[in-house]
């Protein structure tokens, strides 16, 4: 078991070489008579693409930004992660089998740090050695990986390849930024925003929790950090 700190391990492996430019390119289209690739050979400064650009997204013409795709290998992330993970729409996924791939000795798992707290990591750790002791068991006399899996827990980490689209990128930053949000998948998709603001610095802006960027809060559960407006 490699030790909670080290988790999740995450690389962004494939990015647009110039977000900025191509979602321009984008805006610049809908109200052109200009042919796209006249637009996108022209040498634009900086500043002006980011004006236009911040305009059209600030008026909800989120369309333009679909364009610019994202690609992340996620490691060391629990299946209770990827279940919430699993439910944006808008998002692809090649996850790890458990069906086709049998565990070997111990599984991978994380111990949550209010287990920790409540000095109940011991006994987390003799049910987790316990479980995977059954698992080993019914591989050894015949039951299939993907009956065996059956038994396997919540905290069993898990990996996969993931890619999404920056209007994806951004409405999932909003929510699970949120300190209402579950504290694994809070890192997960604080690290992925930090890879891509890393690569464009200009996109942090937009990679906020949805109080930071609508100037208000709309959780039954504020932490006060914004005025609170619950519909």
């Amino acid at each position: 078991m490699v030790e909670n700190s080290k988790f999740p391990i995450v690389h962004l492996i494939n990015a647009p070489e110039n977000p900025l430019k191509t979602i321009y390119l984008a805006c610049r289209t809908c109200y052109s008579a200009e042919y796209p690739y006249k637009i996108w050979e022209k040498d634009v400064e900086p500043e002006k693409m980011l004006k236009l650009v911040g305009k059209v997204l600030a008026s909800g013409h989120h369309s333009t930004i679909e364009h610019c795709q994202y690609i992340f290998t996620i490691s060391g992330v629990t299946r209770a992660c990827t279940h919430q993970l699993v439910r944006h729409r808008h998002m692809s996924f090649s996850q790890k089998s458990q069906r086709y791939v049998t565990e070997q000795g111990q599984f991978e798992y994380i111990t949550p740090q209010t287990v920790k707290n409540n000095g109940l990591q011991e006994e987390y750790d003799r049910l987790m050695v316990k479980i995977s002791g059954f698992y080993e068991k019914m591989v050894e006399q015949g039951v299939p990986a993907e009956d065996a899996r059956f038994v396997l827990p919540n905290a069993a980490t898990s990996s996969l390849v993931a890619s999404l689209n920056l209007r994806e990128m951004i409405h999932l930053a909003n929510l699970r930024l949120c300190v209402n949000a579950q504290h694994e998948i809070r890192k997960l998709i604080k690290l992925m925003c930090e890879l891509v603001v890393e690569k464009d610095p200009w996109l942090n802006e937009y990679l906020v929790p949805k109080c930071e960027k609508n100037g208000f809060c709309d959780e039954i559960r504020s932490c006060g950090r914004f005025p609170q407006q619950v519909r």
